[in-house]
């Protein structure tokens, strides 16, 4: 039996005249991620491609570094620096490239066969070429599974600069906190060395007892590795920023103002909270895109399960010195892959992401009362602390000194009115630091997005890649 499929070149002129010269745009779609980007936390992204205004770029963030950085200044710098977030655009790009693949029709096939008498004379020859001629009508349903895929990239694009201005404030602050802890502790070294200083000169004159010594310079002896610690957290927490801006080299030699803000007396408007979050959600918007993604997915594995491919063609043979041409078809039989199993898995990945919006939407409800009560929690202790706490700590200090320089309490309480004044300071700290946190996490929940959901929301499921889906059902 021949092997004869088909070809006619007007066939394939027509075909060809229906796809066109196809090419990757080189935007990629990052003029819509620039300006969702803008549009909901106010900053600028760039994506350098070679493109000459990198250079300029670089210079505009050199001279932000040779002044103090401001916290807007720093989430700028990470956005236009961070490479990492280079790396993540370069998903707009694939998702591109996919949504022009699935506009092609897939390239026609060419064979031929010789065959040669055992008894000599002219071979006989066989040529062809075929093309699946379904390709054209299934064409609409790859590229409207592509435009969706491609709107989510680039939705999970956006979402990915959001998490990176999120991580530079929260980074930001902690090394403000660290500078602010730092100095407090500088000033606690000098204050017990001078401390300790004095006791000694009058344990010399036996003024006083060795146990009193020994207690003034352990307290000395503790502000030092105190200090020493916040030190080593001051330098991780400037690596954790440098890392963020993308800055090495002579450029992580930035500084910034070393003190966190006062709490504002202006308090935040905490109405509507959850309304507001779930209509600027991109998480929910990114759940939703996906489930456009997997709706048309499963509309083109329906339409090509039973009939994956029909090729179309034409063959020519020359036979006895005389040449052949004829049409030729070919038609794959559902007998044994009905596509059931391809349909069954789309609709499993549609239902688990129709599940996954809902828990989303729950989520996103949990998180904002959440950081509502840690926003609303952190002001009240850090303004209590401020008001109360402190004022009351310093007052019993130099009630305790004057106490213990009249001789009417001993050392131990004098040294634990210091400590506890100490302790007061760090805790107004860490509460200024919750405080400010909080407020960048609520504003960005606000703003779209949160990248501390469960890990039941973040977890990506296995996503069958849906450009890359056959339609001849292999």
């Amino acid at each position: 039996m021949k092997r004869t499929n088909g070809h006619y070149a007007l066939l394939f002129v027509l075909l060809g005249g229906l796809v066109g010269c196809a090419s990757v745009p080189r935007e990629a779609g990052f003029p819509d991620v620039r300006q969702n980007v803008t549009d909901r936390i106010g900053y600028q992204v760039q994506w350098y491609r070679g493109a000459p205004e990198e250079a300029e770029v670089a210079e505009a963030i050199r001279s932000q570094l040779r002044d103090a950085l401001t916290v807007d200044e720093a989430v700028q710098i990470a956005l236009l620096n961070n490479r990492w977030l280079q790396a993540i655009y370069e998903d707009l790009g694939v998702a591109q490239a996919d949504v022009v693949q699935a506009g092609l029709l897939h390239n026609p096939i060419f064979g031929g066969d010789a065959t040669f008498p055992t008894s000599g004379g002219i071979p006989d020859l066989f040529f062809s070429v075929v093309t699946n001629f379904l390709d054209i009508f299934y064409i609409p349903l790859r590229k409207a599974v592509a435009n969706a895929a491609f709107e989510g990239a680039k939705l999970q694009v956006t979402g990915a600069a959001m998490d990176l201005s999120g991580q530079t404030r929260a980074a930001f602050y902690r090394v403000q906190a660290d500078g602010q802890l730092l100095e407090m502790l500088q000033q606690v070294v000098l204050a017990t060395e001078a401390t300790y200083e004095a006791a000694r000169r009058m344990h010399e004159a036996g003024n006083i007892r060795n146990l009193d010594l020994h207690n003034e310079q352990a307290l000395y002896e503790q502000a030092r590795l105190d200090l020493e610690a916040a030190e080593a957290l001051m330098v991780e927490g400037r690596e954790r920023l440098n890392s963020l801006m993308g800055l090495w080299g002579a450029d992580t030699k930035w500084t910034l103002a070393n003190r966190l803000p006062d709490i504002p007396e202006q308090q935040m408007d905490l109405s509507d909270l959850e309304k507001r979050a779930i209509t600027t959600s991109l998480d929910l918007g990114i759940a939703k895109q996906e489930i456009e993604t997997f709706g048309q997915l499963l509309g083109l594995t329906q339409s090509t399960a039973l009939v994956p491919a029909l090729d179309l063609g034409a063959s020519a043979e020359r036979e006895d010195g005389g040449w052949k041409i004829g049409p030729a078809a070919a038609l794959a039989l559902p007998i044994f892959d009905q596509g059931q199993a391809r349909i069954a898995t789309v609709q499993a990945e549609l239902r688990r992401r129709q599940a996954k919006y809902l828990a989303v939407a729950v989520e996103v409800r949990s998180v904002v009362r959440v950081i509502r009560q840690r926003l609303i929690t952190a002001r009240r202790i850090a303004e209590h602390y401020q008001n109360v706490t402190l004022p009351l700590r310093s007052l019993i200090t130099e009630e305790s000194q004057l106490h213990y320089n009249a001789m009417q309490i001993g050392i131990f309480q004098l040294l634990l009115a210091k400590r506890q004044e100490i302790q007061a300071g760090r805790n107004y700290i860490q509460a200024l630091h919750a405080y400010w946190v909080a407020r960048s996490d609520l504003d960005l929940l606000l703003q779209g997005r949160h990248s501390n959901l469960s890990k039941f929301s973040q977890v990506e499921t296995q996503m069958p890649v849906p450009l890359m889906v056959s339609t001849r059902g292999e």
